[in-house]
């Protein structure tokens, strides 16, 4: 579990959305569209892509 990682890239601009909402994407290390982050596998970083989903695209 601790070797897992998730790749999160943001497919949709952050513009018109919750200032809480853009704080999140800012802490999972993307800043603009299209870009991408490997992250570690915790239920902290999968609540975080929960709450922004709409906005990432995710795999592994």
């Amino acid at each position: 579990m601790a070797d897992k990682k998730i790749k999160v890239t943001l497919v949709k601009s952050v513009i018109g959305t919750k200032e809480s909402h853009r704080a999140t994407v800012r802490g999972l290390g993307l800043r603009r569209l299209n870009s991408s982050s490997e992250l570690q596998d915790t239920p902290a970083v999968r609540g975080m892509i929960n709450k922004v989903s709409y906005l990432l695209k995710c795999e592994g």
